[in-house]
């Protein structure tokens, strides 16, 4: 049976064990880069249009990483609320070198 997580705090040790492969970690920063881009423009522009394109870019990205390279289902399917929160959560950890890509 699958652990039910009570917290973003509880949940993040499990999503950061979910995302090792150095490749996986590089694709969800790109993606995460791109979607606070996009959001940053569509904003500044007043496009509001450009805002369709950031599920694909965020979760495209992410999606590849963990289909490919860490050859397990995203944790988006079961806990979409924390984990969208983790992956800027870890997006800021690895830009600030709290966590490594590799």
């Amino acid at each position: 049976m699958e652990k039910k997580y009570q917290s973003l705090k509880e949940f993040y040790p499990y999503y950061l064990s979910e995302h090792q492969h150095p490749t996986s970690r590089i694709l969800h920063f790109v993606g995460t880069g791109l979607v606070l881009v996009v959001l940053g423009l569509a904003i500044a522009l007043k496009n509001y249009s450009w805002l369709a394109g950031i599920p694909v870019l965020g979760y495209g990205f992410a999606w590849v990483g963990h289909f490919f390279f860490e050859k397990n289902k995203p944790a988006t399917f079961t806990y979409p609320f924390y984990s969208l929160a983790s992956d800027f959560l870890l997006f800021f950890d690895l830009l600030r070198g709290k966590e490594k890509f590799s």
